[in-house]
């Protein structure tokens, strides 16, 4: 059964965004051993021994439509260093979120999160037409929010109370978007963060 939208690929300079496979486990077994960031209380990152059954979810909610799954390959490694997805796909409205990303510590405020989210943005926009992309994260997240805000995103709001968290604590998720009408400057500012001299 094929769902909207179909998978793709897309590659810069630095990254290469593909389909997540089972065959990335390996590469994503080190990648989430890389800074314990399982450990994030915030956040929901798979243990090392985790992660076969977070690809097995990610593929089930391919299955379902309602995620579209990729893993993030470092050019530089020639290997898996992360994963991300487009999520809660809205078909009908033209709009998805980018979420349930992580990166092993290694390659984090480097150029891959900068130029995978400019891809991605670029291809929603572009390709699919999309009338909004969406962020979420716990509240708490400051390194996650930072570098939302950072793409352009602008905060549309808290929601309060909006899930309970694998500790038994109350998560409020600070959601975020980019529009359509946005993009073009959204797109500047990226492509400028990415040439920028270092």
């Amino acid at each position: 059964m094929s769902h909207w939208p179909d998978d793709f690929t897309v590659q810069g300079a630095h990254v290469l965004v593909v389909p997540l496979c089972k065959d990335h486990e390996s590469d994503l077994k080190e990648a989430a051993a890389d800074g314990e960031l399982h450990r994030l209380w915030y956040t929901t990152i798979p243990t090392p021994d985790g992660v076969g059954a977070e690809i097995e979810r990610r593929l089930a909610l391919r299955d379902s439509g309602t995620m579209l799954p990729f893993a993030i390959i470092d050019k530089a490694r020639g290997q898996a260093v992360g994963m991300t997805t487009y999520m809660n796909i809205d078909a009908g409205n033209k709009r998805v979120e980018i979420g349930s990303t992580w990166y092993r510590k290694a390659v984090q405020r480097g150029p891959l999160n900068t130029e995978c989210k400019l891809l991605l943005l670029q291809y929603a926009f572009e390709t699919l037409g999309c009338i909004a992309v969406e962020f979420r994260t716990h509240f708490m997240n400051h390194q996650s929010r930072s570098g939302i805000e950072r793409l352009g995103a602008k905060l549309d709001g808290i929601l309060r109370s909006h899930s309970v968290a694998d500790n038994g604590t109350l998560r409020d998720t600070a959601v975020y978007s980019i529009i359509a009408s946005e993009w073009p400057t959204v797109k500047a500012h990226l492509t400028w963060q990415m040439e920028k001299p270092r």
